[in-house]
């Protein structure tokens, strides 16, 4: 991937736009407002031609920059405006199969605000607010990540448990479609399952996975943090919350296979740190791991260079890497190439399957946020957990 570089004028085509729609809008005389109602007409910004990336803005501004979350690539880039419009354009090379978020910056005066593309309706939420996204050629959002009103729903229940480790918690218990207190079922325990839910679609990605039979039906439960940033960084204390009280209190409410094999412990960036110290915390316990971007910061040399607020993960990552052991019996890792945290993420995965551990890991080009990790759930939920699908045609 790389940037386009600043044109020397505005009036001639940049050589590196050639062939692009706006090349042929920069070429010839100044354009008119007619002119650039046809250029923004040509479709649904940013416009996509091959892997060039068309950005767009149209409004007065005395700056106009690009903001994106693609670790490796500058951060911010500027829109060139097209002299006599206010018509602002830049263009990036996606490869296939990429998804990226961003924002537009726009200064006026001393005035500087973040907005979403107002000509791109597609946008990704987070618990921060909302981005637009830009695509690559052949990258879609999975249809199992949709409501399908033929597909049956599983319900949603909250409940409140009393910690004596962490004092009161909330929790959110999905059960599937069908569900009969006369079967067993895995426990797939979710990190920021609220979030999962809100940003991810997990619930429509359970009853469409069930529904396909590429995962078994299974209870999930969901956790709901009040403070994630203290009780994620392994936390000794949120490990005993989960695994001396937790567990044991919904293994004997709720009809659960009660075997390491049928418990999944899943989370993403700190959720994930939460996860495999939880695992590493009571080893053999958690049968199955899903940790997706984990913020497993580490050191060689040196220091980790993520802040003070990831010292004790750093200790705990360290210590794992001085002395790995076998703690799960499968592991499922994923993670974007567009964050930075590809490399600690990548560096994990020998070491863990040194330790005989089956850990399969997954990239793409995406970034950190809720649709990365939503868009892995097929590929994770079904290796960890086959469905009768997998079980007679795998």
């Amino acid at each position: 991937m790389r940037w386009i570089p600043d044109a020397e004028s505005a009036a001639l085509p940049d050589p590196d736009v050639s062939g692009l729609a706006i090349a042929r809008l920069l070429d010839g005389p100044p354009p008119s407002e007619e002119d650039v109602r046809a250029f923004l007409g040509q479709g649904e910004f940013p416009l996509l031609e091959g892997n060039r990336c068309t950005f767009a803005f149209l409004g007065p501004a005395d700056e106009v920059r690009l903001r994106h979350w693609v670790y490796g690539l500058p951060t911010s880039e500027p829109l060139h405006r097209i002299d006599g419009t206010s018509l602002w354009w830049y263009v990036l090379d996606i490869p296939d199969g990429s998804r990226i978020e961003y924002k537009l910056e726009v200064r006026r005066g001393n005035e500087v605000e973040w907005i979403r593309d107002p000509l791109n309706s597609r946008e990704a939420r987070d618990p921060f607010g909302a981005n637009s996204v830009a695509c690559g050629p052949g990258y879609e959002a999975p249809p199992w990540t949709k409501v399908d009103p033929a597909v049956p729903a599983g319900t949603l229940e909250d409940r409140v448990f009393q910690s004596r480790a962490l004092g009161v918690r909330e929790l959110t218990i999905y059960r599937p479609p069908r569900f009969k207190e006369s079967r067993r079922y895995p426990l797939l325990l979710v990190h920021d399952g609220g979030d999962y839910v809100r940003y991810a679609a997990l619930e429509p990605v359970l009853d469409n996975l069930i529904h396909r039979l590429e995962i078994p039906e299974l209870v999930a439960v969901l956790t709901h943090p009040p403070d994630r940033m203290e009780q994620y960084r392994a936390s000794e204390a949120h490990g005993r919350y989960l695994a001396e009280e937790l567990v044991p209190q919904l293994e004997r409410d709720l009809p659960l296979l009660g075997t390491p094999e049928g418990r999944c412990l899943m989370g993403a960036s700190l959720g994930a740190v939460a996860s495999f110290a939880t695992a590493v915390q009571y080893p053999g316990m958690f049968g199955r791991l899903l940790l997706q971007s984990g913020s497993f910061a580490f050191s060689d040399i040196g220091g980790h260079g993520r802040g003070p607020v990831f010292d004790p993960i750093a200790d705990f990552v360290n210590q794992f890497r001085r002395n790995p052991s076998r703690v799960s019996s499968k592991v499922f890792m994923s993670c974007g190439t567009y964050e930075s945290l590809i490399y600690e993420n990548r560096s994990l995965v020998p070491l863990l399957e040194r330790t005989g551990m089956d850990v399969r890991f997954v990239e793409a080009r995406d970034g950190h946020n809720w649709e990365n990790w939503r868009d892995r759930l097929r590929e994770g939920l079904s290796w960890l957990f086959p469905g009768p699908l997998w079980l007679v045609y795998d």
